[in-house]
């Protein structure tokens, strides 16, 4: 799917890590929530409350989720999970990474 249709979006966006990463958050009739963003080139740790799924749009990320060693690759059209209250680090090398950040 390349849009959210009957959303409303929080005009204020969400300004992390000195603007590394930029965010808005979608809101759903249904009471849902998501997060559409771009992480400019950087080495980042995001913790969670609640458990989220990163879908990558655009460009490519690493990540690495807490306690584990080995960092996994997440490209352009795949996604990785992250439990709730947990960690992850990601890097963004070169081009910016676009994502969308399902909650819950």
């Amino acid at each position: 799917m390349s849009q959210f249709d009957n959303v409303s979006v929080v005009k204020q966006a969400n300004v992390y890590f000195d603007g590394k990463c930029v965010s808005h958050t979608v809101q759903f009739a249904d009471g849902t929530r998501k997060s559409v963003g771009v992480v400019l080139p950087s080495a980042l740790t995001f913790n969670t409350g609640a458990p989220e799924i990163m879908e990558t749009v655009a460009g490519s990320v690493r990540y690495r989720l807490k306690g584990e060693t080995e960092w996994k690759v997440c490209p352009a059209g795949e996604r990785f999970s992250i439990p709730g209250n947990s960690s992850f680090d990601i890097e963004v090398a070169g081009e910016p990474y676009h994502y969308v950040c399902h909650f819950g």
